[in-house]
């Protein structure tokens, strides 16, 4: 498929009656004072965004030249200028490369003697479309990484076996995806993923036979990754003379280094691949004062894309709330802060790609960015946010920093805001695109209301999240969402003031 581009997107635009003017020279005058968003302005852009037309909103797509059209000619007609210096004005390539596994096969032995697994309890995909590899040495790894986030094992040309679930020991760890790559980079040739019985081993048959999209790695993919079923993976320690139980509860230490397991593996994968490029979309509101430092608000702006099967009654996944809402506010405080008194900081917007495939668009962004990640003070991530009321407390995801945490108290309560700070919304930290940043060091909040009320959330959750449900109609509570728009703007406005916030962080 040829790659979306932005002349391409400017012409998809036309198609649905959106014109993208020539950046104006010049802001318009101070005001006194923001004035509110509204729920009817953040319902045009999420209408628009969540309709059919967008198909769902998934990279790679048509759907894509649509988006990032809207979201240019949005923050242009704000005031907002593209990323100086950059070859593609508005938008950052990030490489992605859709596969689909077409099978795989394994043999395991001990001491030369085959080991007999049931076929249906393995699934293996390869980086390159055709990947063997013979005589691998297996090594258990438990969970992959220590306490401190390292690969201590010695993996270096073998086969690593890994847990799927998070360590149950150091803080914010890596998620398996990340391991699994920081396994390949350490030299492993194979990483095989344990999948535990909660994940469903039936739905990830059918999630690995679809098509799924990852980075283009500059460090690379194991050549083989894949997943082993609960039983099989039992199955494979008992033959190597384990006991399972003990191996268990020997990678739960923080410490474990791994162990070598008296087997070899042959291992080959077939896979359909696919390589394009997808866009972060970034903007720029200059600052009038400005000091070397800089805000950052950003939110994802893709989907899921068609994702019912044909003849499906509704194939399409709109993402009205997860995440048109978030690209919603993100506009609307982009044409307030334009608008307004000129803050004295660089206000950056960034809208990423692929956050629905793992944060690939975020990461991307934190390994190349359009501002150097020391002089962003705060990033304020916005997603899935038209979800509580008017009157909804104020939680963060993202608290511990006291300088920064006083500050959005100081804002918020200025507003009439109360502050939710009961942690329930702290397990979702690595579940949006704010993670990929705060890895990087940046000091990353998502703040507002759709994460403090956790019965409106998981109502969410357990219903129209990720399917076709998830489209715009007037059930969607528009205003804890306008309330958090003007959260966001009061925010932007006191991070990027130097005297409010000198910008030296906690």
């Amino acid at each position: 498929m040829k790659k979306p581009t932005f002349r391409a997107a400017l012409a998809a635009s036309a198609l649905i009656g959106l014109a993208v003017p020539a950046i104006p020279a010049a802001f318009a005058a101070p005001v006194a004072a923001d004035t509110p968003i509204t729920e009817a302005e953040l319902a045009a852009h999420i209408r628009v965004l969540a309709s059919d037309a967008f198909e769902g909103r998934a990279p790679g797509t048509a759907g894509e030249d649509r988006t990032i059209a809207y979201i240019a000619g949005e923050w242009a007609r704000a005031g907002l200028e593209p990323v100086k210096g950059s070859d593609t004005p508005w938008l950052q390539p990030v490489p992605l490369v859709e596969s689909r596994s077409l099978g795989g096969e394994a043999q395991f032995r001990a001491k030369g003697r085959a080991i007999r697994l049931d076929p249906q309890g393995l699934l293996l995909n390869s980086r390159d479309a055709e990947a063997s590899l013979d005589n691998l040495p297996v090594m258990f790894v438990g969970y992959g990484v220590d306490a401190e986030g390292n690969v201590t094992a010695d993996v270096a040309g073998k086969a690593a076996i890994m847990f799927f679930e998070n360590p149950p020991y150091g803080k914010d760890l890596p998620r398996y995806r990340e391991r699994r790559r920081m396994l390949a980079e350490a030299g492993a040739k194979a990483v095989l993923v344990v999948a535990p019985e909660a994940l469903g081993w039936e739905r990830l048959r059918g999630a690995m036979s679809a098509a799924s999209i990852e980075r283009v790695q500059e460090s690379g993919e194991p050549a083989i990754s894949g997943f082993l079923s609960q039983a099989a993976a039992d199955t494979l320690f008992k033959q190597a003379g384990f006991a399972v139980d003990p191996l268990r509860q020997a990678a739960s230490d923080p410490g474990y280094r791994g162990a070598a397991l008296p087997l070899t593996a042959d291992l080959s994968a077939r896979t359909e691949v696919r390589a394009f490029d997808s866009h972060n979309v970034i903007a720029r509101l200059p600052g009038a004062n400005p000091d070397g430092k800089a805000v950052l608000f950003l939110g994802h702006w893709d989907h899921l894309g068609l994702c019912a099967p044909e003849g499906a009654a509704d194939r399409i996944c709109n993402g009205a709330v997860d995440n048109a809402s978030g690209i919603a506010v993100l506009i609307e405080v982009a044409k307030r802060l334009a608008k307004g008194p000129r803050p004295d900081r660089d206000i950056y917007f960034l809208a990423t790609t692929a956050e629905e495939k793992g944060l690939l668009g975020a990461y991307h962004f934190a390994d190349h960015p359009a501002v150097p990640l020391s002089d962003i003070t705060v990033a304020l991530n916005l997603d899935t946010v038209a979800i509580s009321p008017r009157g909804t407390p104020v939680a963060t995801i993202g608290r511990g920093r006291p300088a920064h945490d006083a500050l959005v108290t100081e804002v918020a309560t200025r507003l009439g805001r109360k502050i939710d700070s009961d942690g329930e919304a702290d397990p979702f930290v690595q579940r949006q695109d704010g993670w990929a940043l705060g890895a990087k060091g940046v000091a990353s909040l998502m703040v507002g209301g759709s994460f403090s009320d956790m019965a409106l959330l998981e109502a969410f959750l357990g219903d129209d999240y990720h399917g076709p449900g998830d489209e715009f109609s007037d059930k969607i509570p528009l205003g804890g969402a306008a309330e958090d728009a003007d959260l966001h703007v009061a925010l932007g406005r006191a991070f990027a003031d130097k005297q409010r916030w000198p910008g030296t962080g906690d």
